[in-house]
């Protein structure tokens, strides 16, 4: 017998419902970025589902797969990079320069909000 090529899909989604196995796709993702010391694999266009095992979390990840340096901010080495929007965000209500606001946000851990308020106060 050749593995499962014999077996439907409702089959064996009740299978694996009977073993306590459930998978859910995850909708709405655009990127999945896994960041490691020395690199980041960038996959776009993901589709990811999710497979709950007992409690325990898998990922399956498909999409188109890049390896990049990790993204400098400010001189720090593999700092995270933030949205687009939360830049903006934060220069728009402070009125200052996109450098400062990727400082502050840097500071902040991301953290638009506080961001904002470091800069408006300091």
């Amino acid at each position: 017998m050749a593995g499962m090529r014999g077996v439907n899909p409702r089959q064996m989604q009740q299978a694996m419902k009977k073993m306590g196995i459930k998978q859910t796709n995850i909708d709405g993702v655009t990127e999945v970025i896994i960041r490691t010391a020395d690199r980041e694999i960038v996959i776009t266009g993901a589709e990811v589902v999710c497979v709950d095992m007992h409690g325990s979390h898998s990922y399956q990840i498909s999409g188109k797969e890049e390896i990049r340096e990790p993204r400098s901010i400010s001189g720090s080495p593999a700092a995270a990079s933030f949205p687009e929007e939360d830049i903006e965000l934060v220069m728009s209500q402070t009125g200052c320069d996109r450098e400062r606001a990727v400082k502050a946000l840097e500071d902040a851990v991301g953290q638009p909000a506080e961001a904002i308020l470091a800069i408006m106060t300091g």
